[in-house]
């Protein structure tokens, strides 16, 4: 096959983006066999030529097929097909196998299969009325733009030649010791600054974490169900990925050992547990006070660390907040990793992590080497922001404006879905899950075509569920983005579609 015939068909009357059809024809071409390990992908300038289709959807394509490893790059060389992408070994072989440097796909919790998709479609930006119930995405139209300006302007005026250069990896003293107070006030969290570390977005802390905590034949425990990205990051460790299933009270750690030994492993090789108990993702459940010693005492038992995501640290809706698993770590080593991608906006790009003492050097080296500093002017402008008060204020307003449009998603699901709806994660976060319990026959992908067609997108919630999928419709509805009026209209026009799909 020369480089400049590659059979791609697009749909552009689906809802799925072009750019992950793309993605999709090209990952199934390699499966199938019609493209193998060596061959060439025609330049995207071609390719976009040939599909008509604008230059950006191919190189955004061909992007996300490189970082699942399905591609690769050469100089001189163009991009081709990766050479990795050769049967999986048995597992008796894996570890005399792996000597080669580049990423790995994950192995643990995708069958195997080098070709498992972690990224997930874009958000829509279009003002032709769609209605986008997208999770994780806050509302960035309510943002302070000007004020936000003032603290930009604020950093560079006072910059000098050292802020301009290489800063600190840890991050500015100034915005660390502003983290500091944000936590102890909100999270109960006595976090000194030396302890607290600056990342480029909370991703970058975890997968340092991976890095310096997982070696070959460790084992990482992660929630079932769990966020693709985070099983993505997991599992291009050398470690095996065990998913322990969560209930109403999080993590189910008494299940830990049996799921351990199930996949034929030593529960003493867990090195991480990965939980999210301020808001469990994506159920939203929050792990109860039983739970929580239970699963402090299992990591001190065991020498394994805890990493605590609080993705949705700022905004709980229940009378009672609990504190951060970290607050009282009780001998366990607790990490504790947070950004201001929700609270703010995510292309911030700033992050945390506070860290057990002993973890800080050895994170800092690897953080070092991996992207020298989180860019320091950025970080001076959002310590002027939280120390003039500025944040505090935006979290006020943005807290009352979340519960007006989370009470209107969850009146209008009950007005058109009634009884047979169930609805989880309503006590705190941007997102909740949403099961139709009275539409047990209908196909979540007929009804993501049919909401499509009516212009509502929605997000099937079984692709984050690792060992068993959800027996009946289940959709992740983020509501933060949307003005409580297209809200009421979405969930009407919803209900539309679940009922044309359910009548055929």
């Amino acid at each position: 096959m020369s480089s400049s015939q590659l059979l791609v068909a697009l749909d552009r009357a689906s809802s799925v983006p072009l750019q992950q059809q793309l993605c999709d024809q090209i990952s199934g071409s390699v499966r199938t066999g019609r493209l193998r390990p060596g061959d060439p992908v025609p330049p995207s300038r071609e390719l976009a030529h040939q599909l008509r289709v604008s230059r950006t959807v191919v190189t955004r394509a061909y992007e996300l097929l490189r970082a699942n490893g399905v591609l690769t790059s050469r100089r001189g060389s163009g991009t081709r097909v990766s050479d990795a992408l050769t049967d999986t070994p048995p597992p008796a072989q894996r570890a005399a196998t792996r000597a080669h440097l580049w990423p790995e796909p994950p192995l643990p919790t995708d069958a195997g299969s080098p070709l498992w998709k972690p990224w997930e479609p874009a958000p829509m930006h279009r003002p032709d009325g769609t209605y986008d119930f997208r999770h994780g995405t806050p509302a960035l139209a309510s943002f302070p733009v000007t004020r936000w300006r003032q603290s930009l302007t604020a950093a560079v005026s006072r910059a000098d030649a050292v802020a301009l250069g290489y800063g600190p990896a840890e991050g500015s003293p100034t915005l660390r010791a502003q983290i500091s107070a944000l936590l102890r006030r909100s999270r109960a969290l006595d976090a000194p600054r030396e302890h607290t570390v600056v990342t480029s977005g909370a991703t970058q802390a975890m997968d340092i974490l991976v890095r310096l905590l997982v070696g070959p034949d460790d084992v990482v425990i992660i929630e079932d169900p769990s966020h693709t990205v985070l099983r993505q990051i997991f599992g291009y460790s050398r470690a095996a990925v065990v998913p322990v299933g969560v209930d109403e009270e999080g993590l189910r750690v008494d299940e830990i050992d049996s799921q351990v030994r199930a996949h034929g492993l030593d529960p003493a090789r867990v090195r991480l547990i990965y939980v999210t108990p301020s808001h469990q993702f994506p159920t939203g459940f929050i792990m109860s006070e039983r739970r929580r010693r239970a699963l402090l005492r299992w990591a001190r038992e065991h020498a394994a660390t805890v990493l605590e995501d609080d993705y949705h640290n700022e905004f709980t809706f229940a009378e009672e907040r609990l504190p951060s698993l970290a607050a009282d770590p009780q001998d366990a080593d607790v990490v504790y990793v947070g950004s201001f991608s929700k609270t703010l906006f995510p292309s911030l790009r700033i992050g945390y992590a506070v860290l057990p003492p002993h973890l800080v050097r050895p994170f800092l080296g690897v953080k070092w080497i991996t992207d020298r500093l989180t860019p320091t002017l950025t970080q001076e402008a959002l310590a002027e922001f939280i120390s003039s008060g500025a944040y505090a204020r935006h979290i006020g307003r943005m807290d009352r404006l979340y519960r007006q449009r989370r009470a209107r998603l969850l009146e209008a699901l009950y007005e058109h879905f009634g009884a047979g709806v169930r609805i989880s994660g309503t006590a705190a976060g941007l997102h909740v899950l949403v099961t139709l319990g009275g539409a047990p026959d209908a196909d979540e992908a007929a009804i993501v075509r049919a909401a499509a067609a009516r212009g509502v997108r929605i997000y099937p919630a079984s692709g984050y569920f690792v060992t068993r999928s959800p027996a009946e419709p289940t959709f992740l509805i983020g509501y933060a983005a949307l003005p409580t009026a297209r809200i009421t209209e979405g969930v009407a026009l919803l209900a539309a579609a679940v009922r044309e799909v359910t009548a055929r």
